[in-house]
């Protein structure tokens, strides 16, 4: 979900949403990009907070999820991936109730945008994680059927969804006490003054005073770019990938030795320049060294600075994971659509 307000500079932070649809823990963290190699980085930590075990993965059709990165970390470990039908948003029903009942109802509809609001978002979505899934409770459906035109719904009695996974018949007596025991020692009053700095911290961000220039966002620009990256780095071969071990040795000289140096501070000065341009200025400085035979390389060394970068930023602050439990059914997941 992005949180948009009604300007259009910069790039935006978007929310990765993850919902359990047994017990309706929510879990979320910032992205500085709409981009599957960020996706992945935020369902693994996301993965270590949650107080269960990851069986399956039901995405909307979104891009972000629907790519071979998000497939290939399923298959990797064993987690199933189910995705819901085109044009069917109510088959997300578990996590667009809680985009709009946690994520929008903290952060309302601002559009952010920035390292520092990201840093912002993520330290108040680790007070919102606790206070949501120990202390507030909510309804959860248990039946509904119809009767002619009148539709009957039947709740279950409200209850948190710690109090949830406490009660369910797989999790064992040593889980249940460490959740009990961090619900005790968590203070709802102190989780809500947290949250509540952190949102006069992001309503001083989008102060138009306090924004910055445009100009001097190069490294924001370079994220916003990066879903797009992938197009201009790598032409498409209409071949099937081929799957090769991972090689930990190298088969020949390093091509770039000597001046690797020189690249790293071009991309520091122009994060958006593409390995093509990198090279030009490589044959300009030394003539008879580099090829166009080089570029293949070039092109795999920057795809990997600009992976380790993004990364760097995709979180600020982290969560210490609670014991894993076993035996719960899968959990939902979006993103949802950017609302600008």
């Amino acid at each position: 979900m992005a949180h948009c307000g009604d300007s259009m500079w910069g790039s935006f932070i978007y929310s990765l949403v993850v919902t359990d649809v047994c017990t309706g823990w929510t879990e979320a963290v910032p992205l500085l990009a709409r981009e599957q190699n960020l996706v992945v980085a935020g369902l693994e930590a996301i993965a270590k907070q949650l107080p269960f075990p990851v069986l399956g993965i039901d995405s909307d059709n979104d891009s972000v999820f629907i790519n071979d990165t998000l497939t290939g970390y399923c298959a990797d470990r064993g987690i199933e991936f189910t995705r819901s039908r085109a044009y069917r948003k109510n088959d997300q029903a578990w996590v667009e109730q809680k985009n709009g009942a946690v994520i929008s109802r903290f952060l309302d509809h601002e559009r952010y945008s920035g390292q520092v609001a990201g840093q912002t978002i993520a330290h108040m979505h680790g007070a919102v994680w606790l206070y949501v899934n120990y202390f507030q409770p909510s309804f959860k459906l248990m039946e509904k059927t119809r009767n002619g035109s009148a539709v009957i719904k039947r709740y279950s009695p409200p209850a948190t969804p710690c109090d949830r996974v406490i009660r369910h018949e797989a999790v064992g007596a040593e889980a249940r006490a460490a959740l009990a025991e961090r619900r005790a020692t968590s203070d709802p009053v102190a989780l809500l003054r947290t949250i509540r700095e952190a949102q006069s911290s992001l309503a001083a961000i989008v102060s138009p005073e306090l924004r910055p220039t445009p100009r001097g966002e190069s490294l924001e620009r370079f994220l916003a770019k990066l879903p797009d990256r992938w197009r201009a780095e790598q032409e498409p071969t209409g071949r099937e990938p081929r799957v090769k071990p991972p090689r930990h040795w190298r088969t020949r000289k390093d091509p770039f030795e000597g001046v690797w140096c020189d690249v790293l501070e071009w991309l520091q000065e122009d994060p958006d320049a593409s390995a093509m341009a990198l090279l030009g200025r490589l044959q300009a400085d030394h003539p008879d060294r580099f090829s166009r035979a080089n570029l293949r390389t070039l092109q795999r060394r920057v795809q990997q600075w600009r992976g380790i970068m993004a990364d760097k930023l995709v979180y600020a602050t982290s969560k210490s994971p609670p014991p894993e439990l076993s035996g719960l059914p899968e959990m939902a997941l979006s993103t949802g659509d950017p609302k600008c």
